[in-house]
């Protein structure tokens, strides 16, 4: 009997060590022996994850890799290839620009114009009594954000311009010949005397805020045209009107003084209009 205890403690044994393999175990119990197949035990090991971010709401941890790479290269993919490419012509000047699609209601924009455009406003105005005629080299680029608010062809514009524009100016004197003068403060000085009055104006303004409103209509799926008005405020104006060289006459510096404050007093252009025509390309 105590030979029959042993022998089966000894197949218990082998029975555990061999459910790993799956295979027969005999236990001797009375004289009898009984075969038992033991099922194998199946073990799962799970890989750890490359990285992990703690999710503090659902406790749980999670892998952001993917999420990260995939949103990185989402937006290179945006800034490399944008949504469009346009041409423009207006008073800030000739240029194009380049947009980008946040949404389907919203589109940034940066772009540049700028050219001689000084015919556009008449190429001439009045500062008190004095007409001036006006030459410009503009450099205006801008970054602006362009909106759909109703998502039609309705548009409204927002940005910044960084002005760089040359104006010059050039004093038109009444009369001729030698009986030519400029009038200033209700006197005539002969321009004989003064000599020519040149000079250039300048906004102040480095960052010049603007506003439009505008239509977009699309001629076709790639193809669309687009006109916009506005604003732009370029801030007051500082004036330098050039001596002639060698002119000891007196009246010379009043007048030249006298135009340089009638031309910052009459701010011209402190509130740029914007008016502009363009066609664009929708990738």
């Amino acid at each position: 009997m105590k030979f029959i205890k042993l022998t089966a403690i000894s197949a218990a044994v082998l029975a555990s060590t061999a459910a790993l393999a799956a295979d027969p175990v005999i236990v001797v119990d009375d004289n009898a022996a009984v075969a038992y197949e033991v099922e194998p035990v199946a073990v799962a090991y799970q890989a750890e994850p490359a990285s992990y971010a703690y999710d503090a709401n659902a406790g749980v941890v999670s892998n952001t890799t993917g999420a990260v790479v995939g949103g990185t290269k989402g937006f290179f993919s945006k800034v490399v290839n944008p949504a469009s490419v346009s041409a423009e012509v207006g008073t800030l000047g000739y240029g194009a620009n380049i947009g980008w699609s946040l949404n389907e209601k919203t589109e940034l924009q940066a772009g540049w114009a700028g050219g001689d455009v000084a015919d556009l406003f008449g190429g001439d105005f009045d500062a008190n009594d004095i007409n001036y005629d006006v030459d410009s080299d503009f450099s205006n680029p801008y970054l602006g954000v362009q909106l759909r608010p109703t998502g039609n062809w309705f548009t409204m514009g927002a940005g910044i311009i960084v002005p760089d524009n040359d104006i010059d100016v050039r004093a038109n004197p009444e009369g001729s010949g030698d009986d030519a003068y400029y009038s200033v403060n209700g006197e005539e000085y002969l321009l004989s005397d003064v000599g020519a009055l040149e000079g250039t104006i300048e906004h102040r303004n480095k960052l010049a805020p603007y506003l439009t409103v505008g239509f977009r209509p699309n001629i076709t799926n790639n193809f669309g045209l687009f006109g916009e008005v506005g604003a732009a405020y370029m801030g007051k104006t500082t004036a330098t009107i050039n001596r002639v060289a060698g002119n000891t006459n007196p009246d010379a510096e009043l007048v030249a003084d006298q135009a340089e404050k009638d031309l910052e007093d009459k701010d011209w252009l402190e509130w740029f209009p914007i008016v502009k025509l363009g066609a664009t390309y929708r990738f």
